[in-house]
C-alpha cells in the first residue's frame, strides 16, 4: 500500500510548510499550483521534489491532474489549510497491516472558525472521503465542492481532520461569492433556472435549516454568522443565475438613461 498525499493550493505560503509537516508520513506528496505569488512553491519544494504548476480550468481539473501524477496505489487528498491529528495518521498507517481494505474511507472533520471549534450547523463531524484507491476513484459534485468518489465500499476512519478555516470575516465574504459565481457557472451550464420564489425562499430555508434544524445556534454568534453567510451564498446564487438572462445595454443612450438611477 503506497499512499500519496495530494494538494493543490493557491498563495498558501501561510500553510503550506505546517501542511507538509502533517502528511510527511506520506509515501509521496504531489503539490499542484497555480502560479502562486507569495512564495508557496518554493517552501514546498522543500518538502517534496513533485512540485507542480497548473493553469486554473476549475478545482475538479486541478485535483483531476494532481491525482493523474501520483504513482501510488492510495491517494490522501487533504487542503492546505487542513491537518491531520496523530490518531488519524495512526489510523492510516495502520491500514498498511490489513489485507481486506475497502475501496475508500471518509474522515470526520472539526472546523476551527473565528475563535472555537464548530460543533453544529451541519459542520461536524462533516465525514469527507479523503483516502481512497486511485484505480476505483473519479471526481464528481457540484462546483465548487466537487469531490473524490470511488466505485465500491467505503469505512470510516478514526481520528479526525482539523479544518482552520477563513481569517477573518472578509476572507469569508471574499469565498462565499466566488463559492456562489462557480456554483451558479454550474448551475446555468445544466440548465437550471432562477426567479424571485428561489431568490428569497432558499436562502431562507438555508438559514432555517442551518440555524435551527441543525442547531447552528448553539455555536454562539459564530453559529449564526455561519448560518448568515450559508444563506448569503444560496442568495447570491440564484441571484446569479437569475443575472445571467438579464437583457444587456442596446446603445449608449439606454446605459446612459440607466446610470442615473
Amino acid at each position: 500500500m503506497k499512499i500519496s498525499a495530494s494538494i493543490i493550493v493557491l498563495n498558501e505560503a501561510k500553510n503550506i510548510r505546517e501542511l507538509c509537516e502533517t502528511v510527511a508520513w506520506a509515501d509521496e506528496i504531489i503539490i499542484v499550483d497555480t502560479d502562486s505569488t507569495d512564495g508557496t512553491a518554493a517552501i514546498a519544494a522543500e518538502y517534496t521534489d513533485k512540485v507542480l504548476n497548473r493553469e486554473f480550468f476549475g478545482f475538479k481539473d486541478k485535483h483531476e491532474f494532481a491525482d493523474a501524477h501520483t504513482t501510488g496505489d492510495w491517494i490522501f487528498w487533504i487542503d492546505a489549510d487542513e491537518r491531520v491529528t496523530p490518531e488519524l495518521q495512526q489510523s492510516i498507517l495502520a491500514l498498511k497491516e490489513r489485507s481486506d481494505l475497502p475501496d475508500g474511507f471518509k474522515i470526520a472533520r472539526r472546523t476551527w472558525y473565528m475563535g472555537r471549534w464548530i460543533k453544529h450547523g451541519g459542520w461536524y463531524p462533516d465525514y469527507q472521503m479523503r483516502l481512497y484507491r486511485k484505480d476505483k476513484s473519479y471526481w464528481d459534485g457540484i462546483a465548487p465542492h466537487q469531490t473524490a468518489r470511488v466505485d465500491g465500499r467505503v469505512e470510516t476512519l478514526k481520528g479526525e481532520l482539523l479544518h482552520y478555516t477563513k481569517d477573518d470575516l472578509a476572507e469569508h465574504h471574499r469565498v462565499t461569492g466566488l463559492y456562489a459565481r462557480l456554483a451558479a457557472d454550474h448551475m446555468a451550464e445544466n440548465r437550471k433556472t432562477s426567479g424571485p420564489g428561489k431568490i428569497f425562499w432558499r436562502p431562507v430555508a438555508a438559514f432555517v435549516r442551518t440555524y435551527i434544524l441543525k442547531q447552528g445556534f448553539r455555536d454562539g454568534t459564530q453559529g449564526l454568522i455561519i448560518a448568515m453567510f450559508t444563506a448569503y451564498g444560496v442568495f447570491l446564487r440564484y441571484a446569479k443565475i437569475w443575472e445571467k438572462d438579464v437583457p444587456k445595454e442596446s446603445n449608449g443612450v439606454d446605459a446612459a438613461h440607466d446610470s442615473t438611477i
